[in-house]
């Protein structure tokens, strides 16, 4: 028996991983090929591995959480607040007020989810994040007065013209996302589809600046993509799990 034990366990390890260890009668620890303990673990009833090295703390089955829910939120709040600006709320004009939110939340937050995307082997989520979280830290960097970007045109039309081709290069890119998502959900892809449209727009009006409705335009369409952002953001928290109901979002992909 023990041969037939220890060839399971080879056979395991050269497939490319351990056979999961087995309780002994007196609760004792299988070995690896190499006759080591494979440490401190055991199997749970529910065949999770319990991790036992940190016996002061309460037993988690540790995986990565859903890092999608960080990036969707931290994305609609700071875009929602500037597209409030751009269609002029409250007569409010100057974007500053989202320099604090493009840094954080919408920028370093949104950032750190991308990272953790990475981590779960989600490419399209890390690469949507990481350069969303970068847009939003470079442009709350560009539009504050300390980082002297704008002070280094000769005026304000050039500097407007220089951030008009900062959006439209943004939309190059949202467009690509926007392709990379046809397969997901409608939900998601309704999200990039607005923000080209919302980026196209915004780009355009910095290179017709007395035509201020093309703006607003844009800022219409940033709110819509802030909701449907928002929308996507509810969908992945209200999972069978841990709400009692659930979102529709359209996929667009064939269940097998």
């Amino acid at each position: 028996m023990a041969d037939v034990e220890k060839a399971n366990t080879l056979a395991g390890t050269t497939a490319g991983h351990r056979t999961p260890p087995t309780a002994g009668q007196n609760g004792g620890f299988s070995h690896d090929a190499g006759g080591a303990a494979i440490w401190n673990r055991n199997i749970t009833p529910g065949g999770h591995p319990l991790d036992q090295t940190q016996p002061a703390f309460p037993v988690y089955h540790r995986r990565f959480g859903n890092p999608a829910p960080l990036g969707l939120c931290g994305f609609a709040l700071t875009t929602f607040v500037l597209s409030l600006v751009n269609v002029n709320a409250r007569s409010v004009s100057t974007p500053n007020v989202v320099v604090g939110l493009g840094l954080f939340y919408g920028g370093l937050a949104q950032l750190l989810a991308g990272m953790w995307e990475f981590a779960t082997g989600n490419t399209f989520g890390a690469t949507a994040f990481s350069s969303y979280g970068g847009f939003w830290m470079s442009f709350a960097f560009l539009i504050s007065d300390w980082s002297g970007i704008g002070s280094a045109y000769a005026t304000t039309e050039e500097f407007e013209h220089a951030i008009g081709f900062f959006l439209l290069g943004w939309m190059i890119f949202t467009f690509i996302m926007f392709l990379a998502s046809l397969k997901s959900s409608v939900a998601l892809s309704g999200v990039f589809f607005f923000l080209t449209i919302t980026f196209m727009l915004l780009g355009i009006s910095k290179f017709f600046l007395t035509n201020t409705h093309i703006g607003i335009a844009g800022g219409v369409f940033g709110l819509i993509t802030a909701f449907n952002a928002w929308y996507v953001a509810a969908a992945n928290l209200l999972t069978p799990d841990t709400s009692y109901f659930v979102l529709p979002i359209g996929p667009l992909t064939k269940n097998d």
